[in-house]
């Protein structure tokens, strides 16, 4: 889920980094900032994905660097909190419509036409996308480190027990130490 929702974003900020750019402009912080987060967001998330086996056993690690995602993430948004209480999508009425039934009457209607501004919808989206990635880091962090805390409980210990037996199936004492070439050798393993 996180890779599903900081694609978008980072198409979106880069949209607007790159008309900033073409302008000869500076990019706003609060786009700059949640783009930075998203790119490096975005880079963790698919090295993790592909790098899951490595994941598993420096998962203490991982479970570290993404709740540092996680305050990126909410510095981030943060700082485009301005676009939460914005109004992107407009309505005004069109033209009116008269439909005659005959005798029964007409009824007559009136339409209406919605015009959204595509920088503040966009903004918008990023905003949401970018909380989503806080709780969705929040997440992936206690799952690391629930998975590093299971990598410490899984110690198997191998106990070993080492018996000698003579070519006549005795059990060769303390004393015969010297004749180590007659003898064979048997190990046994358990496991506790």
């Amino acid at each position: 889920m996180e890779i599903i929702t900081l694609i978008p974003t980072l198409g979106m900020l880069a949209f607007f980094v790159h008309i900033y750019d073409s302008h000869n402009a500076l990019t706003p912080t609060y786009i700059l900032i949640l783009f930075i987060v998203s790119v490096l967001g975005a880079a963790w998330a698919i090295a993790t994905l592909f790098t899951y086996h490595r994941a598993k056993s420096n998962a203490l690690f991982v479970s570290f660097i993404d709740l540092l995602f996680v305050g990126a993430f909410i510095g981030a948004v943060y700082e485009l909190r301005f676009i939460a209480h914005a109004n992107c999508t407009t309505s005004s009425p069109s033209t009116s419509y008269s439909i005659s039934f005959g005798d029964a009457g007409s009824v007559s209607a009136t339409g209406f036409h919605l015009s959204t501004n595509k920088t503040c919808a966009m903004l918008k989206a990023s905003f949401a996308f970018g909380i989503m990635n806080c709780i969705f880091f929040a997440i992936t962090s206690l799952l690391a480190l629930f998975v590093g805390r299971g990598q410490g409980r899984k110690d198997e210990r191998v106990v070993v027990k080492e018996s000698h037996y003579s070519r006549h199936g005795h059990r060769r004492s303390g004393s015969h130490r010297s004749h180590r070439s007659s003898y064979s050798g048997r190990r046994s393993h358990a496991y506790v």
